[in-house]
């Protein structure tokens, strides 16, 4: 995928109605705490989810999808109200290839934000590719956009500011 100018960026999320976001490394700062007790803890920024409740309340239809399973994620989504949830996934293309037959979308209007391996597959189909900065190398030279901040950190916000912004345009 070779990079786009800002301008095609722009172009590219104008025609966005579904973003889907990878968990660990996008919406947390990738890191996961593990308590002696079993309880896990992880960091949400909660400017993205003032943007996460903005982008629903725009009509935004959001995904999360996650390699890991979490209850911490099951608490997060409940709390932003994203019904669109899948954890444990091996395949991450699958779920895109679900969700976009659930909802009658075509690539062009879905956007993806992941920051690892396991997110190339969908990142290539989708219409606007974007990862986080501290997203690895590999993922990186292939997304449409880099965003200036990283996972955890205010990425997902920036995401979904920019895509509202050009909708409204």
């Amino acid at each position: 995928m070779e990079k786009k100018t800002s301008q095609e960026v722009w172009e590219r999320a104008r025609r966005i109605k579904m973003l889907i976001m990878d968990v660990d490394g996008v919406l947390t700062d990738g890191c996961i705490i593990l308590g002696s007790k079993g309880e896990e803890l992880k960091n949400f920024y909660v400017q993205d989810g003032q943007g996460i409740d903005l982008a629903r309340r725009k009509g935004l239809i959001l995904v999360l999808v996650s390699g890991r399973r979490s209850k911490v994620v099951e608490r997060r989504a409940e709390e932003l109200k994203i019904s669109e949830v899948y954890q444990g996934v091996s395949l991450k293309i699958e779920v895109y290839h679900k969700v976009l037959k659930k909802y009658g979308l075509k690539n062009e209007e879905v956007a993806y934000i992941g920051d690892d391996l396991g997110d190339i597959p969908p990142l290539r189909k989708a219409g606007l590719a974007l990862a986080p900065a501290n997203g690895v190398e590999g993922v990186k030279g292939i997304v449409h956009y880099v965003t200036r901040g990283p996972g955890g950190k205010g990425a997902v916000r920036e995401v979904i500011d920019m895509i509202l912004k050009a909708k409204e345009a």
